[in-house]
């Protein structure tokens, strides 16, 4: 997004891009150019939404990322990214929730499978080691 803008109060907007993407919410200007700032929702052509903060035209703050597999993200961002604590539901339902840094599974958490069955410990990316699995009983 980028157009003159010549107001210093944030603003809330409905703007389709170029290729198709849609964004509402609201906006700021910086230097002139208009850019998304506060709470928004965009929706990609592809079928991706995002709801949540939006700062300097990155999400970041809480927020939901939705793709149309059916993973769902719901947690922090920073510059466009999973960073903080979240919730990544998969698309055959299990879920990560814990700590993420850029995007990735990072520190203390709880994986979910399908079957509900919950392992807990520190995460590395795609590496787990020591996890330990929760029972019921």
């Amino acid at each position: 997004m980028s157009y003159v803008f010549t107001g210093e109060r944030p603003i809330t907007v409905s703007y389709i891009f170029p290729n198709g993407d849609k964004y509402e919410g609201e906006c700021s200007s910086a230097s002139g150019v208009m850019m998304r700032s506060g709470a928004g929702k965009h929706t990609s052509a592809g079928g991706i939404i995002y709801t949540g903060e939006w700062s300097e035209d990155k999400m970041h703050g809480r927020g939901t990322l939705q793709h149309p597999s059916g993973a769902l993200y719901v947690g922090e961002f920073k510059d466009n990214m999973y960073h903080g604590m979240g919730t990544y539901t998969f698309p055959d339902g299990s879920t990560y929730k814990g700590n993420f840094h850029m995007n990735r599974l990072e520190g203390d958490g709880a994986f979910t499978n399908a079957q509900g069955l919950v392992w807990t410990g520190e995460f590395h990316g795609k590496a787990a080691l020591g996890l330990k699995m929760q029972h019921n009983i």
